[in-house]
């Protein structure tokens, strides 16, 4: 007879990636929302990024991620959320396809004053058809859009949503995580 305890079974682990350019959140964004103490790899900005990394428009950043960020939500005794953060730069991207291996979906955050910042990972995720969702980062000062000028402007399908975010804020934060779920569910058979 086999064992059928289901009490004991081990929560279906769910893959999450939170990608987009250099300096966009995505460090703040799994650190909002995770409840263990998240892992990163920031360092501090070098001179060695000076003609690697366009400092404009990310104001006083003085540190990069340079692996990963990586979170953790329980959602239940059954589901557990992995969040990991990609790594903006253009330098780092080699290790895309190993981070986002076994990942069922991604955000890309996206900062509308640096919108084209977000073009590759959107590519990315379209190439590997990883479905996404898009999350507007709404910092301090910047300028509104509404949903269908960010689509305009990214180019991107009817089927992907963008939805606002605050990913200083845990509740924004979270609020974006169920909305990149429901629309991975949606996407279901």
């Amino acid at each position: 007879m086999a064992y059928n305890d289901v009490s004991n079974q081990f929560p279906a682990a769910i893959k999450l990636i939170i990608a987009g350019g250099f300096g966009v959140g995505k460090t703040t964004f799994v650190g909002s929302v995770s409840e263990i103490e998240p892992m990163s790899t920031e360092e501090v900005l070098t001179e060695a990024s000076i003609g690697h990394d366009d400092l404009a428009g990310v104001g006083d950043k003085t540190t990069t991620t340079v692996a990963m960020d990586f979170g953790r939500i329980t959602v239940d005794a059954h589901h557990v959320l992995y969040l990991f953060g990609a790594p903006g730069q253009d330098r780092f991207w080699f290790m895309w396809d190993e981070l986002t291996n076994g990942a069922l979906g991604a955000v890309v955050l996206a900062d509308t004053r640096r919108l084209a910042d977000c073009f590759s990972a959107v590519d990315f995720f379209e190439r590997r058809n990883i479905a996404f969702i898009v999350a507007v980062n709404e910092f301090d000062g910047s300028y509104h859009y509404e949903a269908d000028e960010v689509r305009t402007a990214l180019d991107l399908k009817p089927h992907v949503p963008i939805v606002p975010c605050d990913a200083r804020v845990s509740h924004s934060a979270t609020t974006v995580l169920i909305d990149l779920v429901k629309h991975l569910l949606s996407a279901q058979p």
